[in-house]
């Protein structure tokens, strides 16, 4: 009997071993599964008073051959690699939207210019003047058509984010429910079942990160963003909430009896993580430039054109349109007022957007996203405006302390920019007034840049008369002096006059009004060098510089993203083999267990066989 029950043991132990085995080689392509194997231990044997005898062998356990610490950090790099995926797919498109010259804005920019040029070369030609506005339109269309591919892309974002939050949620489910069944059946709970919720595990990981904590029942906890996705049987779910500040968009949040909670900027990696990143890093800061360019380049176009005459000899008007910054309330706001803004100071305008709070009685202005303090100046009125980064704003209405605002300098702008301007007779290339020296003058002082500084004072002007008492003071047709400061203009009843040089005390200067028809080139020589001037970021950068830097800071971005992808491949890549080395199913391993518990399987079978003829030999005896 004791052959017989050794023999027994062994059989079954080896045609469990070999079940697993099979079971094994079934699942070679299953993804996430890891290999099993079947650990035997030999029974404890029996006295015979000489020693002891073996009992055979039984089944010590199913051992699931995976590695926790390795488990851990695949799920990090999932979270990193599918942040990184995200962010390089969509930035490289943003790239190439603005590098390519179909695309972007360079070669609508640099026809702009030049058709700009040729009203220098020919003034008086109609033909010129229409090709500077035909180019004008086609760039403002330009402005308008990336600005419209970035809405495009936001908003293609924003669906792929809702998508992938409705994956997370399910997932998330799966794992709760895994849980529940795993830490039912306590110490026998199936390889395969932990197989499934760490698969589940990984795939929610590369969604939004995972922190994953470990329970003392066998339940797994995982986190993304501070926030807690599953909690042993119960999941938790992530929503998009009604962003306050804007009706267009969500904000990714995690729901909560109390309401949902909004998830902080940064905390949550994986997809949904690089979507957000791409967001609020890479869209909406070139969106925001881009809206810059488009302020600038407008609001210069026409403060230049109105400061000459065109060929009707009159006073120029605006050619192009940018609307005003959005001021968007707070849908928490308990109090009544309103912003009416409007851009004051290229020079100091930002783009990014600024948050707008009112405190104690008073308003403070903070960067959006980080709360950095910025500078404001004035009380809100018509007459001191509030003054942040360049902008201008009115308020009106009551606001009630706790009320907030978001200003959106320039991110509408481009996406509006319009050439107002048709008549090709309206481009003021001329300078407003033409000047003469008096010729006994004694100091070295001549008539520099002339402009129209009020359209309506100016419209019934026709001559005037500077004289200079000395060389710090000026009459305009003998009125009272007027105090003349170096470097700063002569101004009269709805014009200005800079002089080159330094006057004397007695020089003249005669001012008439420049007639219709003039093909004087002085304003469009002013119009055509605008692309250069240094008119942002505090009077250092020329409009042609900062059209460059974003496709610079684009291109950087995505230039970054796709290197760091590459670096996170190669270590997730690594990561994997080490999995694969312990977890993964090789199947000459397989073959060769299979052989070797076929052959114990065949020489149990054997022992019992032998133990079959031992036992009748001696029924045979007995019956002799």
């Amino acid at each position: 009997m004791s052959v017989l029950t050794t023999g027994t043991s062994a059989l079954l132990a080896f045609q469990r071993a070999l079940g697993t085995v099979s079971h094994n080689v079934a699942n070679v392509n299953t993804e996430g599964y890891s290999r099993q194997r079947v650990d035997l231990e030999a029974r404890p044997g029996q006295n015979t008073g000489a020693g002891y005898v073996g009992a055979g062998v039984s089944i010590q356990k199913l051992q699931r051959l995976a590695d926790g610490l390795n488990f851990a950090r695949q799920a990090d790099s999932s979270g990193e690699l599918g942040r990184l995926k995200q962010l390089t797919g969509y930035s490289d498109r943003l790239d190439g939207l603005f590098s390519n010259t179909s695309t972007g804005l360079a070669t609508p920019w640099s026809n702009f210019y030049s058709a700009v040029k040729g009203v220098v070369s020919e003034p008086g030609s109609s033909i010129a003047r229409q090709a500077m506005l035909d180019s004008g339109d086609q760039l403002a269309a330009r402005f308008r058509a990336v600005d419209s591919q970035l809405t495009s892309m936001g908003t293609e974002s924003d669906q792929r984010l809702a998508a992938q939050v409705d994956v997370a949620n399910q997932l998330a489910t799966e794992i709760a429910k895994l849980n529940q069944q795993i830490t039912t059946s306590g110490a026998n709970a199936s390889p395969d079942l932990i197989d499934q919720r760490d698969l589940r595990i990984d795939k929610l990981a590369s969604l939004t990160g995972a922190q994953v904590v470990a329970q003392d029942d066998g339940a797994l906890n995982v986190f993304s963003g501070g926030q807690a996705l599953v909690l042993g049987a119960r999941a938790g779910k992530l929503t998009l909430a009604q962003d306050p500040y804007r009706a267009d968009r969500k904000v990714l949040s995690m729901d909560t009896p109390g309401g949902p909670v909004k998830l902080q900027s940064g905390s949550v990696s994986g997809e949904i993580g690089g979507l957000l990143e791409f967001r609020e890093r890479v869209l909406d800061p070139a969106r925001a430039d881009l809206g810059r360019m488009a302020t600038a380049f407008a609001m210069s176009m026409n403060t230049q054109n109105r400061a000459g005459v065109d060929y009707t000899g009159t006073a120029g008007a605006g050619l192009f349109s940018v609307p005003a910054p959005p001021v968007n309330s707070s849908a928490m706001n308990t109090g009544t007022a309103s912003f009416t803004a409007s851009v004051t100071d290229l020079s100091a305008l930002k783009g990014s957007d600024v948050e707008l709070r009112f405190s104690g009685g008073t308003w403070g202005a903070f960067r959006s996203g980080t709360g950095e303090p910025l500078t404001m100046t004035g009380t809100g009125t018509a007459a001191n405006p509030l003054v942040v980064e360049g902008v201008s704003l009115v308020v009106s209405g009551a606001a009630a302390n706790g009320d907030k605002f978001t200003l959106r300098p320039t991110s509408e702008a481009a996406g509006s920019i319009q050439l107002i301007q048709k008549d090709p007779n309206r481009i003021a290339a001329a300078s407003p007034l033409t000047a003469k020296v008096d010729p006994t003058n004694l100091g070295n002082a001549k008539p520099g840049t002339m402009s129209v500084t009020d359209p309506t004072q100016f419209a019934s002007f026709t001559t005037a008369q500077v004289d200079f008492i000395d060389a710090t003071h000026y009459t305009v047709d003998g009125g009272a002096p007027q105090l003349y400061t170096p470097g700063q203009p002569v101004t009269g009843n709805g014009w200005s006059m800079k002089l080159d040089g330094t006057p004397g005390a007695g020089d003249s200067f005669s001012l008439a009004r420049t007639p219709a028809k003039s093909t004087d080139n002085s304003n469009a020589r002013l119009l055509a060098t605008l692309d250069d001037k240094t008119v942002l970021d505090g009077g250092t950068t020329g409009m042609t510089t900062g059209l460059s830097r974003i496709t610079a800071r684009v291109g950087s971005a995505s230039s970054n993203a796709q290197m760091n992808l590459d670096a996170q491949q190669v270590l997730h890549d690594q990561i994997t083999a080490e999995r694969d080395s312990v977890s993964g199913v090789n199947l000459d391993e397989e073959a060769a267990d299979m052989l070797r518990y076929q052959q114990a399987y065949q020489a149990a079978a054997q022992v019992i066989s032998t133990a079959e003829t031992m036992f009748q030999t001696l029924l045979g005896a007995v019956r002799g």
